[in-house]
């Protein structure tokens, strides 16, 4: 029997659409670092031990930095830059836009709801990865972060029993340092999808805190015994 958890991993891809080929001026190298190193190595393994996982090939763009929806000409062309490398020749026009929504973003998301209707899930987690130090854009800059962090929108994403358990988990799985909503507290994930069932944000960091081996080791311990704990799950040999 499968952990009764919707992972969601939507970071870890480093394609890019073929509809901003033309358009996009950074190298692959670039790329993968505004994408979640490593996240592909650490959770998707886990396809194999939850009920469901949820994953794009597709790269990071984040619409802050590249694609803008109701933001001037001009202003969405000066915010095309990630740490101060140009993301875009120029700014992607509106059906480009468009069409990137239609085609990756809305099907993603529509997968996570589709999902959640299924039977025998509890819970969504939504799997990112972090930079071991805040970096100039992020709420914490300069600031050294934890082995993993855990959020839940302050408590309205899911049972803030439930995130407390998983962090104490994650700590004793790691070794290491484990926050909760501090200074993140969930994406559009965890909040959007949370009306349909609870969601829970993980971050773990891309510092040597262990090998990435050692982290979806960590990862699955902890998954397993949290499941254990709150939902009573029993693996069925």
């Amino acid at each position: 029997m499968r952990l009764p958890i919707l992972l969601s991993v939507p970071h870890a891809g480093t394609a890019m659409p073929a509809e901003l080929a033309d358009l996009v001026c950074l190298s692959q190298d670039d790329v993968v670092k505004d994408g979640d190193e490593q996240a592909a190595e650490i959770y998707l393994p886990l396809r194999a031990h939850v009920t469901h996982l949820v994953n794009t090939d597709v790269a990071r763009v984040r619409r802050r930095q590249s694609l803008p929806r109701r933001l001037p000409e001009r202003r969405r062309h000066q915010d095309a830059y990630l740490l101060g490398v140009p993301v875009c020749k120029k700014a992607p026009g509106q059906q480009v836009i468009a069409t990137l929504l239609e085609k990756y973003y809305c099907p993603y998301h529509k997968s996570l709801t589709d999902l959640a209707r299924g039977r025998g899930l509890r819970v969504g987690v939504d799997c990112h990865t972090m930079a071991a130090v805040g970096p100039p854009v992020g709420p914490d800059p300069g600031r050294g972060r934890p082995a993993a962090r855990v959020s839940d929108a302050d408590g309205q994403a899911c049972d803030p029993a439930w995130t407390g358990e998983l962090a104490r988990r994650l700590q004793a799985a790691m070794q290491g340092k484990v926050r909760v909503n501090d200074p993140f507290r969930g994406g559009y994930t965890t909040r959007h999808h949370a009306k349909e069932m609870p969601w829970l944000q993980l971050e773990l960091s891309r510092g040597d805190v262990s090998t990435v081996e050692g982290k979806r080791v960590a990862v699955l311990h902890a998954l397993t015994a949290w499941c254990r704990n709150i939902f009573g799950w029993q693996r069925e040999d």
